[in-house]
């Protein structure tokens, strides 16, 4: 029998964890590539709320970060990204249907997840505090701290979840400092499909350019640390299969590139965002996608004035909180001293080294083969 799904406070306030990772990448990607902004937004909604009937679990959809990286620093063609889409796509459906995901789960070790985790935590942690808090100067650090602040103090508060809060401080902030900028809310822009299909030879180039990178980061972070970070939270859950999350993975992707929509993947630091704001069921997943749904329909026809109802320090604030959940998994390799190390290694090494990911997963690995005994032995008390 399916879990069930919840719409109750807690699901609408943690929906919106993963906004801070989301938006910008989002509307980064749309201005620098000149992709349809509604078909992309509406695309991503849908593929939020297939998420949520599917898993029934607060397992969003994300943009793929290193391709979306790529497209943004480099403004690539919208076709080009379709194709890195599509390889990424096909990739992880034969590795999760040939049993080699299964393998590679097998063998990684678990701190190694840990410190892709970590990787990817300092990450977002370093996003939030250089690039969305320090908007608008010293009034962005004032605006992030009250959200933080309110986090705090409302985080176990059942009638009013702090991620809603959060969320309308930042409207009112967005109101009261570009009122006359804002997006209407009643354009209606209706999504149009790809003007063509990648050629062989933008496929040539995705594959080297966008699909090699994304791939390490994917099995990493989309399918090994999403699998560990739902058994972290949700115990109780039958646990997830590898293949399972890698064939979501690779039909998401061959859906999305023919309908406009960019590159998706879950992710492990988009549970520890809904769940930190009080999500506990795929409904949280379901609402986000229909909120993007709708944007998707109504407002982002300018990207640029519809991310303003999102202020950055509000971002920030949420990005903050999602990286600080990431961050705090690695506390169960503590007790084994090896193994803390060698999560922290990797997790710099994943944060901070060209193709640090694929250094994380591979070099991790090795390390962890040969160290296996070590890995195990707690430190004595």
């Amino acid at each position: 029998m399916p879990h069930p799904l919840s719409f109750s406070r807690q699901e609408f306030a943690g929906a919106f964890g993963d906004l801070g990772t989301d938006l910008p990448l989002l509307v980064g990607v749309v201005l620098a590539t000149g992709m349809d902004a509604p078909s992309v937004f509406v695309v991503f909604g849908l593929l939020q709320i297939a998420s949520g009937v599917v898993y029934r679990l607060p397992m969003p959809v994300q943009p793929l970060k290193a391709m979306a990286a790529i497209a943004i620093a480099g403004k690539i063609a919208p076709t080009l990204l379709a194709a890195g889409g599509l390889i990424v796509g096909v990739v992880m459906l034969i590795l999760a249907n040939t049993g080699a995901l299964a393998w590679i789960a097998r063998t990684v070790p678990k701190p190694v997840v840990r410190g892709i985790q970590v990787g990817l935590g300092i990450q977002l942690l370093t996003l939030a505090l250089t690039r969305f808090m320090p908007g608008h100067g010293t009034a962005g650090w004032l605006l992030a701290a009250g959200a933080l602040t309110l986090i705090a103090l409302l985080r176990r508060h059942q009638r009013l979840p702090a991620g809603l809060v959060v969320l309308a401080l930042g409207l009112v902030f967005a109101a009261v400092t570009w009122p006359a900028s804002l997006p209407g809310p009643w354009g209606g822009h209706l999504p149009t499909l790809p003007a063509r299909w990648p050629t062989p030879e933008e496929f040539g180039r995705a594959a080297l350019l966008l699909a090699l990178p994304q791939i390490a980061l994917s099995l990493g972070n989309s399918v090994l640390a999403t699998r560990q970070v739902v058994t972290d939270f949700f115990p109780e859950r039958e646990p997830l299969t590898v293949r399972r999350i890698g064939t979501t993975y690779g039909l998401m992707n061959l859906l999305a590139a023919p309908l406009g929509g960019l590159p998706v993947c879950h992710g492990s630091g988009g549970i520890a965002g809904h769940y930190a704001f009080g999500a506990r069921t795929g409904g949280s997943a379901i609402i986000y996608g229909v909120a993007l749904l709708l944007a998707g329909l109504l407002l982002v026809g300018d990207p640029a004035s519809f991310q303003r109802l999102v202020p950055g320090p509000i971002l920030g604030a949420l990005l903050l909180v999602e990286a600080l959940a990431v961050l705090w998994l690695v506390r169960d390799q503590w007790r084994t001293p090896s193994a803390f190390v060698l999560a922290l290694g990797c997790g710099v090494t994943a944060a901070y080294a060209p193709y640090g990911y694929a250094l994380a997963l591979v070099g991790g690995t090795l390390i962890g083969i040969t160290m296996r005994r070590r890995l195990e032995t707690p430190a004595s008390v």
